[in-house]
């Protein structure tokens, strides 16, 4: 995280039973959380004290000057992500946010999430589109064979 520009950081996370994804962008100190269980950030106080003192740290490195007001106000924007409708998908959705995210090569998420991929819930199609991708990948990079 040494650059001195601005970029979002994609922080897959696994809180032991359940995969979320943070979007991070430690130069404006805000934390995109997309949950597709509809949780909320504060459920997960060790992951949000992790994500905080990181990014601490990361301005502190960088010798950044912020206001008092601001010197523990890190911003948590919790964005309107799909929602899975089972409990077994949720790795799946994160690959899915990750892949739109770097598709729309936006520095900021939307509260609302991106429009060309607002919906409330993922078709099967969609899910299954995500696997054939891993899948794919994995046979390229010969992690795997057939």
């Amino acid at each position: 995280m040494a650059s001195s520009t601005n970029n979002l950081y994609l922080w897959p996370y696994n809180s032991g039973c359940h995969w979320l994804l943070l979007a991070i962008d430690p130069l404006k100190e805000v934390v995109y959380f997309l949950n597709s269980i509809d949780g909320e950030w504060t459920n997960y106080p060790d992951m949000k004290q992790l994500v905080d003192t990181s990014i601490k740290v990361f301005r502190s490195q960088r010798q950044a000057r912020v206001p008092r007001t601001k010197s523990s106000n890190i911003t948590w924007i919790k964005v309107q992500c799909p929602l899975q409708r089972n409990g077994i998908d949720y790795g799946y959705f994160v690959m899915r946010f990750m892949r739109e995210i770097i598709n729309m090569n936006q520095i900021e998420i939307p509260i609302t999430y991106f429009d060309e991929y607002k919906c409330a819930h993922y078709t099967r199609l969609q899910l299954e589109q995500i696997k054939e991708e891993l899948c794919q990948y994995f046979i390229e990079k010969r992690l795997i064979s057939i």
